[in-house]
C-alpha cells in the first residue's frame, strides 16, 4: 500500500446523494457512537500537550459592540498562539480567519472543550458552509507534510463541526492508521487503533459507495486475524473499486484468505464450544506453513483440553507461548492443567510467570 502523502492525492469529495443518504443512515445509530462529542474520547488525552501553545484572551464589550457579534462571546476564551501574541498583543488584534483557525485547533484538541458551541459558530460565521472543507483542507495540507499530529487535530476540528463528513472521517481514520503505526506504545496503538477501526466501519456504513473506505478496512480486518471480515470488506471493494491496480492487489488478496478463513472457522467452532470439529478444522494446520501462528496453538489446546487429550493440550499451549511468550490465557491453561496433574511445581513456575507479566503491565 502507498504512504498516507500518495494516498491523499485521492481524498474523497462529496458524493453526489451521499450526504443525505449518510444522515439518514447516521440517524438510526445512537449519538453516543457517531458523534465525536459525545462519545468516549480515546484520541484526545493525546493530543491534550497541545493545548500547551495556547494562550488565552477574552474580547472586550466595546469589541463585541462593534463587530456585531453575539452577547454569547462575552467571557469567553479566545485562543491565540504565541506568534499571534507576538504580532498583534491580543486576540481583537487578530484576524478573523487566524481565529477561526484558533477556535478549531481547540476542538480538534478537546470536542468536549466547554466553550464548543461558541467556537463553532464563529467558525461558522467566518467560512461559512466551507467550514469543513477549510478544515479537511488544512488537515490535507499537514498530512502532505507529514506533521501527522496537526492533521489529526484539524481532521477532529471538521468531526466537531460535522460528525459524518465524508473526507472528515476518512482523513481522520487515515491518520490515526498512520500515528499508531508510527509508535510503540501499547496503549496509545490500543486506543488508536480501535479509534481508527471505527471510523473506517463508520464510513464504509454512510458511504458504502466509496471505494477506499472498503480497502482500508479490508486491510484492517487482516491485521487483527478477522479473516472473513476481510474478505467480506474487500468484496465490497471490488463493487466499487476505481482504480485498476489496487482492485488486482484486492482480487489477489482474497485469493490468499483460503486458509486463513477455514482457520478462523476452526477458531470460531472452539470458541462456540464446538471442541471435536475446532479439532478436526485446525490440526491439518498445525503441520502446515501456517504452524507459526500462535492463536492455532491456542485454540487447538482449549480444544484438546476440553475433550480431556492432556499431552496434547499441554503441548499445544507450549507451543503458543513458544510463538508468543506472554500470552496470559495459555499460562491460565497450563496452570489449570498442572492442577489437575498435582504438578505444583508446574503450577508455581507459570503462576510466577503470570505474577511477573501482569506486574510490568500495571
Amino acid at each position: 500500500m502507498g504512504g498516507i502523502t500518495s494516498i491523499f492525492d485521492r481524498q474523497p469529495s462529496r458524493l453526489k446523494g451521499g450526504e443525505e443518504a449518510a444522515d439518514k443512515i447516521a440517524a438510526k445509530r445512537p449519538e453516543h457512537e457517531t458523534h465525536l462529542t459525545k462519545r468516549p474520547d480515546r484520541v484526545g488525552p493525546y493530543l491534550k500537550h497541545r493545548m500547551n501553545e495556547l494562550t488565552f484572551d477574552e474580547f472586550t464589550p466595546a469589541f463585541l459592540a462593534k463587530g456585531g457579534l453575539d452577547k454569547k462571546f462575552a467571557g469567553v476564551p479566545i485562543p491565540m498562539r504565541k506568534e499571534d501574541r507576538e504580532e498583534s498583543g491580543t486576540a481583537e488584534g487578530l484576524r478573523s480567519n487566524v481565529l477561526a483557525e484558533n477556535m478549531a485547533r481547540v476542538l480538534g484538541i478537546d470536542p468536549a472543550f466547554p466553550h464548543r458551541e461558541a467556537y463553532a459558530e464563529f467558525i461558522d460565521l467566518f467560512f461559512g458552509q466551507k467550514a469543513v472543507d477549510n478544515m479537511t483542507r488544512k488537515a490535507k495540507d499537514f498530512a502532505d507534510r507529514e506533521e501527522y499530529e496537526d492533521a489529526c487535530i484539524y481532521f477532529r476540528a471538521g468531526l466537531v463541526l460535522k460528525f459524518n463528513d465524508l473526507p472528515a472521517m476518512y482523513g481522520y481514520a487515515r491518520i490515526l492508521r498512520q500515528l499508531y503505526t508510527d509508535s510503540k506504545k501499547e496503549d496509545y496503538i490500543g486506543n488508536l487503533k480501535a479509534e481508527c477501526i471505527d471510523y473506517f466501519e463508520m464510513t464504509t456504513e454512510f458511504y458504502p459507495r466509496f471505494d477506499m473506505g472498503w480497502y482500508y478496512l479490508g486491510y484492517m480486518y487482516l491485521n487483527l486475524g478477522l479473516y472473513i471480515k476481510a474478505k467480506l470488506a474487500w468484496e465490497e471493494y471490488g463493487k466499487h473499486g476505481r482504480v485498476a491496480k489496487d482492485r488486482r492487489e484486492i482480487k489477489g488478496r482474497i485469493a490468499q484468505l483460503k486458509d486463513p478463513i477455514e482457520i478462523e472457522k476452526g477458531y470460531n467452532a472452539v470458541l462456540s464450544g464446538r471442541w471435536s470439529k475446532g479439532i478436526d478444522i485446525l490440526e491439518p494446520y498445525a503441520d502446515s506453513r501456517f504452524n507459526d501462528w500462535w492463536p492455532l496453538w491456542y485454540y487447538l489446546g482449549v480444544a484438546y483440553a476440553r475433550k480431556n487429550r492432556i499431552g496434547d493440550a499441554e503441548k499445544a499451549f507450549k507451543a503458543a507461548l513458544k510463538l508468543a511468550p506472554r500470552h496470559a490465557e495459555s499460562m491460565e491453561e497450563l496452570i489449570a492443567i498442572y492442577n489437575k496433574k498435582n504438578d505444583n511445581a508446574g503450577v508455581k513456575k507459570y503462576n510466577d510467570k503470570l505474577t511477573l507479566i501482569r506486574t510490568k503491565t500495571r
